[in-house]
């Protein structure tokens, strides 16, 4: 263990829970090191805010005396503390980056992508999970929209059951479709660096493989290696790739086609400038190979996106019900852009902001508005999720594009 500048795991998310009148942090560790639901006292997580990766033990015993009112804090004391983060695997250690390699090492060497929220999300067996789908297409009627082809959908990936009537509007204007491919643009939650990641991997689900076209995701690699992760490994526990592939699978059952899966990553962090003009020089030439796919009038694009996340959960300092209204109101100015195809004030829109709202759809809305053809948007569903334990929500959409 690295005593000298100890760090806390930068792949790990941490937010406050209520229950009986106590706050709880509850830690999501999408590699499955830290225990499933483990949660830890508020102090605890102080201290842990404090491993940033500057500070050394004498730092670190100062800052514990201050927030114990002066109380003497030995080496001894802080060691300990650090070898029980690092035993749990919470810690940016040399024991956790062997246990990653391990893991990541052992996905790459995968042909399939086994599908990850089957038996959590939704039902494993393949019939349960079809009357399961069908309810949430019954939620809703079918949506009305101008006729003409359809380009796009978009479609959130919050739970099923959170957002099943927008999943209803998204995927009811599916219906009648026969596309040879499908460019499915998700959100990688779990992408520290990059601004794309590809697999090759075929997807299994309980309703089947769809195969991934090669040919496409091979010439994105190859035209665009510097902004796209050096593994597959963000597919492996993502879902909003595999919420959008088991809709598709049911509603398509009878029609043969291959995906292009690709997972967008946050561009505030990717870009050295958050501007259109940037994203277009940096992507440019991996965008082009999609533009030039998704012309193809067998082709039809997919973003599994959500929208603003607020409140604690998300790293605000007020409750979400002081935030929605807007939030909301920025929401509703992205989709007003995006349905226009509109990309200029999609991007003048974040950032006057500065993405203050956490859009985390915002990157694969970007993707999707220049890969497009001329097409114009339909919004078929908006809504806002509540989750009152931890006073924080996220809204999710839905829209077809039409040319």
């Amino acid at each position: 263990m690295d005593t000298e500048r100890p760090k806390i795991r930068e792949d790990l998310d941490f937010f406050p829970v209520q229950s009986a009148g106590t706050t709880i942090i509850m830690i999501n560790d999408r590699l499955g090191l830290v225990e499933e639901s483990r949660g830890i006292r508020p102090e605890l997580y102080k201290v842990m805010t404090m491993l940033d990766g500057t500070r050394s033990m004498r730092d670190l015993q100062i800052d514990l005396m201050r927030q114990q009112g002066g109380r003497l804090v030995s080496t001894e004391e802080v060691e300990a503390l650090l070898a029980k983060l690092d035993s749990s695997y919470l810690l940016d250690s040399e024991r956790y980056r062997e246990e990653r390699k391990k893991i990541v090492a052992d996905f790459s060497a995968q042909k399939i992508r086994w599908c990850s929220h089957a038996g959590r999300s939704y039902p494993k067996q393949e019939e349960e999970l079809r009357k399961r789908l069908e309810t949430i297409l019954a939620s809703q009627q079918v949506p009305s929209f101008p006729d003409g082809r359809i380009t796009a959908v978009v479609a959130p990936h919050i739970d099923l059951e959170v957002g099943r009537r927008v999943y209803s509007s998204a995927y009811q204007a599916v219906k009648g479709l026969s596309p040879e491919r499908v460019i499915i643009l998700g959100v990688g939650h779990s992408m520290a660096k990059g601004m794309f990641s590809l697999t090759k991997k075929t997807f299994e689900t309980p309703l089947g493989r769809v195969e991934t076209d090669q040919k496409i995701v091979s010439e994105l690699m190859n035209a665009a290696d510097s902004i796209v992760t050096g593994d597959d490994f963000a597919h492996r526990d993502e879902h909003s790739i595999e919420f959008q592939l088991i809709f598709l699978q049911h509603i398509l059952r009878d029609v043969s086609f291959t995906i292009v899966p690709i997972l967008c990553g946050f561009l505030k962090g990717s870009l050295p400038d958050y501007s259109r003009e940037v994203y277009q020089s940096k992507a440019g030439d991996f965008l082009g190979i999609l533009r030039d796919a998704a012309r193809d009038e067998g082709t039809v694009v997919v973003a599994g996106v959500d929208l603003s996340h607020v409140g604690p959960k998300f790293g605000h300092d007020m409750p979400a019900s002081l935030i929605i209204d807007q939030s909301e109101r920025h929401d509703r100015q992205l989709l007003h852009f995006l349905c226009a195809s509109n990309a200029d004030g999609f991007w003048s829109e974040s950032r006057r902001l500065e993405d203050r709202y956490n859009v985390c759809g915002f990157a694969a809305l970007a993707c999707l508005l220049e890969i497009l053809p001329p097409s114009h948007g339909h919004l078929l569903g908006y809504e806002i999720f509540k989750e009152d334990a931890t006073r924080s929500a996220v809204s999710f959409a839905a829209a077809v594009f039409t040319r």
